[in-house]
Parts: structure tokens; C-alpha cells; sequence
């Protein structure tokens, strides 16, 4: 078994900034993550609001941190955390390998989760079936498949607006889906939508996704009326759904939609146990992750000093 000040669960903004705020004050400290680094971070097309950087994506931000991170703190990916505990000695924490089958015990002083969020689903007919044949979530990964071919890009906030962007930029004929009148994204993004000519179809819902062996079309309910819309894909974007299993198992408390809830210093109401990022809820910015994913770090420190 191996020992550790700090353990981070998840290498996202929030969990690679824990790490390097952690091991910069001598924490011997380890980011794990059940994927590779950046999670949905990774996923982000663009950002024009990350102080420093006109311009940035999320793929190439995660590129300049991961390194950083490694200076100070250990990163071990593909890490799928089998069991977590809260014990009289510390935390237990056993991993298993995703690419084999090895596994990892390790004991710690404190844990940071910076377990982030999954995507919502439409939860319509059709969406897992076309699964990666016409139905995505994650614009950077899939949009080169659709290149000069026709895509719906449901949702109306942040994430949406920017995909629909990034999709237009690329040379894909995209057009909104949005169940309202407006749009809830920031009104400079809003601008950048108008700009680019990028449709928007206000007050619609896609009712089921259609296709052979890809998807070919949609059932789009419009201002109450059903219409078959033809489309090479459908682009996802309407929200997260918050990892909290783990926070689960160590009896944190969560909030009424499922996020952790924490106080200033990220703590949670388990002694050792604090939380950063997206899986806390409130503003979902890669900066505030980070902020909090400082903040939980030098929180961990000074309470194992105590």
C-alpha cells in the first residue's frame, strides 16, 4: 500500500491545479483520474475568457498544464477507483487499471474530488442507438466526421453556443436547437452566433432520432408542431449531470440537484475530504475550477498541519 499527503480524483482543470498547489508546498500528493487528463475540459473548442489567452481550446490549455503539474505532483491516468473508504488511519483508496488488471491501494491523509460532470442525454428514441454514429457530445472529438454535411447542435447555454461555433469554423452547416425564445449563453457568444449566420430554430425539441446506419433525420417538435428534419447529426449540449458516486460512499453531502457542498476552504462535512471543480456545482468556468481546485489544495495542506 502506498502513502500519500493528498490525493486528487480527477485530472481536470480543478484536479491538475490541486496538484500543483499541492505538491508545491511539499505535499507528497497524486492526481488520478479515470481517464486521461483534461476530462470534459479537454472537450472545450474554444475560450476567449481564460485571463492570459485571446484565443485558446480546452485540448491545447490541458497540454500546458498537465506538465506543470507533473513537476510537483504525480499523475497516474486510466485509474478506475474500485473501492474508497474513510477509515481511523486515513482514507483507502483501491484502483483498478482500465487498460489491464492491475490494481492500487494507497492510504491518505486527504482527498480533493475534482470528479467533475457527465453530459446530460436528451433521453429520447434513437440517442444511444446512433451513439457515435450521427449522436455526440463533444463537438472537438466528432465534428470533422461532418464537415460540409448538416448537424443540430441542441442546447442554449455556454457549451452549446461554443460547439455550434467551433462546428461552423470548421465548415459544418450547423443550426441550433433550443426549447425557448433565448438563449442563455453569454450575449458575446450570442453576438458571434449572429455574426457567423449560425440558424437558431427557438421553441423546439427533438422528439426522436432516426437514421439507418447512421442518423438521417429527427422528429423536431416546433412551437408545438412535429416535423421530420433532415440531419447527418445531433451535437448535445443541454447540461451536466454531477459525478458524485464517490462523494456518495464517503457520506458527503450533497445539495438538492446533486453537488457536493463545500465552504469557503472547499471542505466538505467530512473531515479530509474536499471538493473542486464542476462537480460542486455553481459556475462552471474553467477559471473558477481552478480557483477552487488552489483553494482545496492549500486547504488540505494547512489542515494536515494542524
Amino acid at each position: 500500500m502506498e502513502n500519500f499527503d493528498i490525493i486528487i480524483i480527477g485530472a481536470g482543470p480543478a484536479g491538475l491545479t490541486a496538484g500543483l498547489y499541492a505538491g508545491r508546498q511539499n505535499s507528497k500528493a497524486l492526481v488520478i483520474d479515470k481517464g486521461l487528463s483534461g476530462g470534459a475540459g479537454s472537450e472545450v473548442p474554444m475560450m476567449e475568457n481564460y485571463p492570459g489567452f485571446d484565443l485558446i481550446s480546452g485540448m491545447e490549455l490541458i497540454s500546458k498544464m498537465k506538465p506543470q503539474c507533473e513537476k510537483f505532483s504525480e499523475i497516474r491516468e486510466n485509474q478506475i477507483i474500485e473501492d474508497i473508504e474513510k477509515r481511523d488511519d486515513g482514507i483507502y483508496i483501491k484502483t483498478k487499471s482500465s487498460i489491464g488488471d492491475d490494481f492500487n491501494e494507497y492510504l491518505t491523509k486527504s482527498v480533493i474530488l475534482a470528479t467533475g460532470a457527465s453530459h446530460k442525454h436528451l433521453d429520447v428514441p434513437g440517442e444511444s442507438e446512433f451513439l457515435g454514429r450521427g449522436v455526440a457530445y463533444c463537438a472537438t472529438c466528432d465534428g470533422m466526421f461532418f464537415v460540409n454535411r448538416n448537424v443540430l447542435m441542441v442546447g442554449g447555454g455556454n457549451s452549446a453556443a461554443q460547439e455550434a461555433l467551433y462546428l461552423k469554423n470548421i465548415g459544418c452547416n450547423v443550426k441550433i436547437v433550443h426549447r425557448r425564445d433565448s438563449l442563455r449563453c453569454e450575449h458575446r457568444l450570442e453576438e458571434l452566433l449572429k455574426e457567423k449566420g449560425v440558424e437558431i430554430l427557438w421553441n423546439s425539441t427533438i422528439k426522436e432520432i432516426k437514421g439507418d446506419m447512421a442518423v438521417n433525420s429527427v422528429t423536431l417538435v416546433r412551437d408545438g408542431v412535429e416535423e421530420e428534419y433532415e440531419t447527418d447529426a445531433v451535437f448535445v449540449a443541454i447540461g451536466d449531470e454531477p459525478s458524485n458516486d464517490l462523494a456518495k460512499q464517503l457520506g458527503v453531502e450533497l445539495d438538492e440537484n446533486g453537488y457536493i457542498i463545500t465552504d469557503k476552504s472547499q471542505s466538505t462535512n467530512v473531515s479530509g475530504v474536499y471538493a473542486a471543480g464542476d462537480i460542486t456545482g455553481g459556475v462552471k468556468q474553467w477559471i473558477v475550477a481552478c480557483g477552487e481546485g488552489a483553494v482545496a489544495a492549500i486547504s488540505a495542506y494547512q489542515d494536515s498541519e494542524l
